[in-house]
């Protein structure tokens, strides 16, 4: 995982979260699922898939196990490289709700700084026309299906984050958000399955569970600005490795299958307070 993030930037890779010892496992996850349901309480759950380019076998395996289990996708796509054939893949699959990962993974922090394409290191005006021409590309290729929604490469820079609420484009980065009002409006993601430090294999059933759990407890307790955020699962189907992909099946099928759990529309999730531009 990442370290602090460089002042005057956001950070967009998941952390752990500190739960209690032998929490991070199955039966943890249900027990803490249990506790919503005692209090009568919806815990709503998103997904949200990063650089998504072209259709490829992996991209079958991640929209077939969305449509498995009935769970709404959103998938960041990369503009620069994004292909018509992925637009006739996703076509009519009104679950997958296609967001704008950045233009290109072009890095533009000067050298000896943490990467970043979005960052506050280049004339906002550069910033945004880069943005808009992937804002342009994605509706040629993927129309409606696009939401206003920016989840950067790495680490979005606090001045270009300010400069997207201004126009009405949320944003999905890391941790629990700051409350439900936060400009630029974000659904963040709080648990990712990937060992980027490692191997890039599966992380372990114990972090990315502790991770997931950890954020709903400290939703259903207050220890969060936003108990009303849903629980964010990052992933990237081009890395998965058959441990990532057993998890996700094993998570999918845990979490449908209880009655705390709601997963709901994309869309509808980034409908902040004042809603996102169309």
């Amino acid at each position: 995982m990442p370290s602090a993030a460089p002042q005057g930037s956001i950070e967009t890779a998941p952390r752990p979260t500190a739960v209690p010892a032998g929490a991070g496992d199955w039966a943890g996850l249900r027990a803490e699922l249990d506790a919503w349901a005692a209090a009568g309480r919806a815990a709503t759950l998103w997904w949200r898939d990063d650089d998504a380019v072209d259709a490829t076998p992996a991209l079958d395996r991640l929209l077939d196990r969305a449509a498995r289990s009935g769970v709404p996708l959103g998938l960041a796509v990369i503009p620069a490289g994004a292909t018509p054939t992925l637009a006739e893949r996703l076509a009519g699959l009104a679950s997958v709700a296609v967001l704008q990962h950045g233009l290109s993974h072009a890095n533009h922090a000067p050298p000896g700084q943490k990467k970043a394409e979005l960052g506050d290191h280049r004339p906002i005006s550069a910033v945004l026309d880069d943005l808009d021409r992937g804002r342009r590309r994605l509706d040629t290729l993927f129309g409606p299906a696009r939401r206003p929604v920016v989840p950067p490469w790495n680490r979005i820079g606090t001045d270009v984050a300010a400069a997207l609420a201004g126009r009405g484009v949320a944003i999905s980065v890391d941790g629990p958000r700051p409350g439900p009002d936060t400009r630029p409006f974000r659904v963040n993601i709080h648990a990712d399955p990937i060992a980027w430090r490692g191997d890039r294999g599966f992380a372990g059933e114990a972090a990315v569970l502790g991770a997931v759990i950890g954020h709903l407890r400290a939703r259903r307790t207050g220890a969060v600005p936003d108990p009303g955020e849903a629980t964010g699962l990052l992933t990237h189907h081009l890395v998965h490795d058959a441990g990532t992909e057993a998890f996700l099946d094993r998570f999918l099928a845990e979490t449908t299958g209880h009655p705390a759990v709601s997963w709901p529309p994309v869309a509808d999730l980034f409908a902040g307070p004042a809603g996102t531009a169309p």
